[in-house]
This record gives structure tokens, sequence and C-alpha cells, in this order.
């Protein structure tokens, strides 16, 4: 029984099908459509905007979280849709998918990026690691609420863990924090926010 090829398809034939409303990505030419998330994951990407609009805002930083837009490296056939994604509109002039297709691709837009850990784990860890890696993307969070990532991520046991990759050097490096450990943020060094308010904003129990 032979099985059917997908088709690949280009970013621009992927941004002019995009309907409105549901979530959609680009993973190497193939079009995803994004599980709609459950109600914890929605309160943990909720209260980490907040927190993180909160502060850009008391620093007066020309930043905003947008609704829906895109992330596209460079010659590639992906673009990606985070849950939380903080653009400098200083930069957004330099973008030239940002007017008609919301979409950055360059790292002076991009000072952070969060991924909240859904079932497909193994996408925010490895592929989308290494893609904002290359971009150049400053900082970049893995926020695993339910401790659904390898041990390697995760402890063992498996427990809710935040990494936090910093690039240095041109490559990440990652710090990982769990409980009551306060979160340090490269771009907001005076953020005062634990891991355990993070994981309780998802109703994951707390000692």
């Amino acid at each position: 029984m032979s099985q059917a090829i997908p088709k690949l398809v280009t970013f621009d034939e992927f941004a002019a099908w995009r309907p409105e409303g549901g979530r959609y990505e680009l993973h190497d030419g193939i079009i995803v459509e994004m599980a709609q998330p459950v109600g914890d994951h929605e309160d943990v990407v909720g209260f980490i905007a907040r927190k993180l609009t909160v502060e850009f805002d008391r620093l007066n930083l020309p930043y905003i979280i947008p609704k829906t837009a895109l992330i596209k490296p460079s010659n590639s056939m992906s673009a990606y849709s985070p849950d939380v994604l903080i653009l400098n509109r200083l930069n957004l002039v330099n973008e030239p998918l940002w007017k008609k297709e919301s979409t950055v691709c360059y790292a002076a837009s991009i000072p952070l990026v969060v991924e909240v850990v859904s079932t497909n784990w193994d996408d925010d860890y490895y592929t989308k690691q290494g893609k904002y890696e290359v971009i150049g993307i400053p900082e970049y969070w893995v926020v695993d609420y339910l401790g659904l990532g390898a041990k390697k991520f995760t402890g063992n046991p498996k427990q809710p863990t935040i990494s936090i990759y910093e690039l240095i050097d041109g490559e990440y490096q990652v710090t990982q924090f769990r409980g009551t450990n306060r979160i340090v943020s490269p771009n907001f060094p005076e953020l005062n926010l634990t891991a355990e308010q993070i994981f309780q904003a998802g109703g994951f129990p707390t000692s």
C-alpha cells in the first residue's frame, strides 16, 4: 500500500492560505494545525504575558506582545506562532513581512520568546530551540508546567521546570528553574517572579 507524500508549501503559500481563527504553523513546508490548548495551559500563558507586560511597561520599553504574529527563520520553509512573543516595535520597520503578514524574521525585533509545553514537547525543546538559536533570538523560555519533557530537561524524577536559554557567543546556554527558584531573565533582570508562581497559575499543586 503506497503512502501519499504531502505537498510541501512555501511560506508565501502558507501566508495566503492561513485562515482567520485557529492556530497554524509551518514546519519545514508542512502545515500543522495546533491543537486547542487546555485551560491550564492558557492560564500559564496569560500569567506570563501579564507579568512580562508589567515589567517592560515599568521600564518604558517600546515592546508589544502581539496576538497572532509569526516567527519565520530566514531561508526556511517554517513559521512558528509562539505562546508569548515580545516584539521591539522600533525594529518592525525593518521587517519585510510585518506589514502584510504580521511576521518577523530578525533577532533585533524579538527580545524574548516563551513556549509553554504541551504534548508536543519535543518541538519546543529541540526544533524551536534550534531554529530560534539560528535566528539569534537572545532569550527563549520553555515553560514545562507539567514536567512532560525528557528527564534531561525536567529532572529525575520529572518535575515542573522552566528552562531559560540565553544566547551567548551565538549559542544557547540553558539555566533551569524549579520550585521557589527566582526566575533569572537576561532581558528583565529585576523581574520578581518564581517558577512556583508560574506553575500555580496552571493549577499545579505546590508544597
